[in-house]
């Protein structure tokens, strides 16, 4: 086999080929097999080669593999949308399909711009996002994020986003505040920055319910999105929940805002929806969101060729029949709190280990120099891209996550295994992260 044409992600570097998937393991063309405990990037919560999905794309091509949706709908695209709208909370009951979680990052502003055209309401340009965020790569999601490495080279292309300051208990909560305390200081940052440029200018602010992969699974600390979600009904602001890693099951429920009792008035998914047999995601919004276009232009003035791509919605209409006949929102509750538990029995006091967190199938582990201090490694180290190598050459996938601009994050690590996996599996992961920090860590 060549490998002269793919332009790869590194371009010094070309990866092993991958042939087979069997559940939580991949196997490469030379015969060797990996546990993957990151779902590559929290994509296959299914795990690989389910035989069900499989069938259901192969007979979803075979019957009607394209229409676009300026002529037609689709049986698998209304039913899919029904039953994502009975898994969501509050009045969440319109679904606009996309074909990954960026471009579903992109709709939700378009959407949200929209929202407030259709009333009236021009003067509103600004959106606020926070800092240590990711919402994807394409231009209008990169500016709307706050990992500075990512945003640094295409900063004059982007459009101008307020950053405020990150739920991040970890890192951020002074000495004696309590959680609530904390969550509430960092939540008021966002009426600041509303009151800063004036209510009148900003569209939405938005947020990943549980951050993925910039800081590495960090969960909202108790209280805190409550008080996002009335001070943005205070102004009028659009709050968009981001979902594409942490929703469609991956902390326990359908959308982790339901563990935070919070509705948003939209949501972005991605990944688990379709665990990575189809490229799909999704925009969800409230009735009162689409209704304002609905009694408005009629018409969201935006679209891509693959909306609602028929084997796309069948692959994912599969996965989350799947998800629900099996009970597997439960068993990632149970698998969730298993490996938490392994992850603190083994690493708990380890002088390296700074924090483990998350929620359901969403964990990390953050690596520092100093467990007393909290104190970073060297960026310069590359710890986490060392401890990716050492780990895929002992046949463990994990998702590494590096140190931030401001010095106030250190190297972690990213798991998403499958919602299926197995306690077996579970402590194999937590065997092989053991080897691999032991040599990777400076002694």
């Amino acid at each position: 086999m060549g490998a002269e044409h793919v332009f790869h992600r590194s371009t010094g570097v070309c990866p092993p080929v991958a042939v087979r998937g069997e559940g939580a393991v991949l196997v490469d063309a030379g015969g060797r097999r990996y546990i993957d405990a990151c779902g590559g990037a929290a994509v296959s919560c299914l795990g690989h080669g389910h035989p069900r999905v499989a069938a259901a794309i192969a007979e979803q091509a075979a019957r009607l593999e394209y229409v676009h949706t300026g002529f037609f709908t689709t049986v698998e695209a209304e039913e899919l949308a029904d039953l994502i709208a009975e898994m969501s909370p509050g009045s969440s009951n319109r679904v606009w399909y996309t074909s990954s979680g960026s471009e579903a990052t992109e709709a939700a502003l378009k959407l949200a711009r929209q929202y407030h055209l259709e009333r009236g309401d021009s003067g509103r340009t600004r959106v606020i996002a926070r800092r240590l965020s990711y919402h994807g790569n394409t231009l209008g999601a990169l500016a709307a994020g706050g990992s500075e490495w990512r945003r640094a080279p295409y900063a004059p292309l982007l459009i101008d986003v307020s950053l405020v300051d990150p739920c991040f208990e970890y890192r951020f909560a002074e000495e004696g505040e309590s959680p609530e305390d904390y969550g509430r200081r960092a939540a008021d940052s966002l009426e600041q920055e509303i009151l800063l440029h004036g209510p009148e200018t900003v569209i939405a602010f938005i947020a990943e319910t549980v951050v993925g992969a910039t800081a590495g699974a960090v969960p909202p600390v108790p209280g805190y999105l409550r008080r996002i979600r009335e001070i943005c009904d205070r102004y009028g602001v659009l709050l968009i929940l981001d979902e594409v890693m942490c929703g469609s099951g991956r902390t326990g429920t359908f959308l982790s805002c339901e563990q935070d009792d919070v509705v948003p008035d939209i949501v972005t998914l991605g990944k688990g929806l379709g665990a990575g047999y189809q490229p799909i995601g999704a925009v969800v919004c409230t009735n009162e969101v689409h209704d304002a276009v609905a009694k408005g232009s009629g018409a969201l003035k935006h679209g891509q060729t693959y909306n609602a791509h028929p084997v796309g919605c069948a692959a994912a209409l599969a996965v989350q029949q799947i998800i629900r006949e099996e009970d597997l929102l439960e068993r990632v509750k149970v698998a969730g709190v298993r490996l938490s538990a392994l992850l603190a029995s083994r690493f708990g006091t380890h002088p390296n280990v700074g924090d483990i967190r998350g929620r359901g199938l969403l964990l990390a582990m953050e690596l520092v120099a100093d467990r007393a201090t909290k104190a970073p490694f060297d960026p310069t180290l590359t710890l986490h891209q060392r401890a990716r190598d050492e780990a895929f050459a002992r046949g463990l996938l994990i998702y590494p996550g590096g140190g931030t601009a401001d010095g106030r994050a250190g190297d972690h690590i990213l798991l998403a295994p499958p919602y299926n996996v197995t306690n077996e599996e579970l402590e194999l992961i937590v065997d092989l992260i053991a080897d691999t920090l032991e040599a990777v860590l400076p002694r």
